[in-house]
């Protein structure tokens, strides 16, 4: 575990700059046009996401794998009274901490460099999410059910699903760069969940992704 999270950790360091360009589009003009062709369902986690989080206004919200904190900062915005995000990438939480500066929400998200697993949360966290986590996630078990421990409402994930075109591509790109890869049948999001010990689950199909909302209530 500890050999995959420091892989995982450098993968993340050197790309933490081009993966933030996906979303802010700091990119030339074909470059814009194939994210939004081939990286949709990106854009559209993000919007199940945020929908989901609903009601947002007041409570706190729990970002693992909090990238470049488009997510966490996008919840403050909306009146989240706090938002925790951690990542085990240490350039990822400096620039989600810049981020956060520049939308002037600062005093409103924390941005920790932390693994799920050793994290020990100081205030109740009514929503937790992983999105764009359970990509890179050998044994994702113990992930979620201690999603299932902290969240006092529900937690939303995103699973890559399997048998897709994209899947063989994703694998051989990223595993060629020292990046592993992990992809999801339907069945086995549902196991992993219910095992879990959520109470009742919602999943959809978006694209190539399974996005996820289990709730405790």
């Amino acid at each position: 575990m500890e050999s995959e999270l420091k892989k995982q950790r450098e993968y993340w360091n050197k790309t933490a700059g081009n993966f933030e360009a996906i979303y802010s589009r700091k990119k030339s003009g074909l470059s814009v046009f194939l994210d939004k062709v081939f990286r949709k369902d990106m854009f559209e986690r993000f919007e199940f996401t945020i929908k989901n989080c609903e009601p947002i206004s007041g409570r706190t919200f729990l970002d693992i794998g909090c990238g470049t904190a488009l997510y966490s900062v996008n919840l403050a915005k909306k009146g989240a009274h706090k938002v925790i995000g951690i990542d085990i990438a240490e350039n990822m939480v400096e620039i989600s901490k810049k981020e956060a500066e520049k939308n002037n929400v600062q005093q409103i998200c924390v941005f920790l460099q932390s693994d799920l697993l050793e994290f020990k949360p100081e205030c109740n966290i009514d929503v937790s999410f992983g999105i764009g986590l359970f990509d890179y996630i050998k044994n994702p078990a113990p992930i979620i059910k201690k999603m299932q421990e902290i969240s006092k409402d529900k937690a939303i994930f995103a699973f890559p699903r399997f048998w897709t075109w994209r899947a063989p591509i994703r694998k051989v790109r990223l595993s060629l760069l020292g990046c592993g890869v992990y992809f999801y049948p339907k069945s086995k999001v549902e196991k992993l969940l219910k095992e879990a010990g959520f109470k009742r689950i919602k999943i959809d199909k978006i694209g190539n992704l399974f996005c996820a909302v289990a709730f405790n209530n």
